[in-house]
């Protein structure tokens, strides 16, 4: 082999080394920030992982919201009508929340089947559902009627 294509074939295996790990990093910075979407349904079922960070959703169980007086934490249950999940959040909730309205949670599952959230997200108007929650809900067959007829009237 002439030493210019040893020296074009050096050039092309570097520029190949560099993008696999170029490409393995993007990769793995990504699988590290992904966070998938589980129902209370996959929670119960144990679909969803332990310690890992995710992100949950459904309908504030009537009743179920409980304050700690001496700190900013709160436990409620999220339902999407087939099965119930325990939550605790230590902050400040949004203004929108409130019992019987869907929410989003991102946090982590704990051993004992409770869902530590880091953060809370809740419809913005009294026609949105976010759409994770809209989905696990319409595959529970357990939409409520009035969302039914919203979504219905925006196709």
């Amino acid at each position: 082999m002439n030493p210019k294509r040893k020296q074009r074939l050096i050039i092309v295996l570097f520029i190949v080394f560099g993008a696999s790990i170029a490409v393995g990093l993007v990769m793995y910075a990504l699988n590290q920030n992904i966070n998938l979407f589980y129902s209370p349904t996959d929670i119960v079922e144990h679909k969803a992982p332990e310690g890992t960070r995710i992100r949950a959703g459904g309908m504030v169980v009537e009743g179920s919201v409980k304050r700690d007086p001496q700190s900013l934490m709160v436990s409620f249950e999220v339902t999407d009508f087939v099965h119930k999940v325990p939550v605790t959040f230590t902050g400040i909730l949004p203004d929108l929340f409130r019992e019987g309205q869907g929410i989003v949670a991102q946090g982590e599952m704990n051993s004992e089947g409770v869902f530590e959230a880091v953060e809370v997200l809740a419809k913005h108007d009294e026609n949105y559902m976010p759409p994770e929650v809209a989905e696990a809900l319409e595959k529970a067959g357990k939409m409520p009627d009035q969302m039914r007829a919203k979504e219905a009237q925006s196709l």
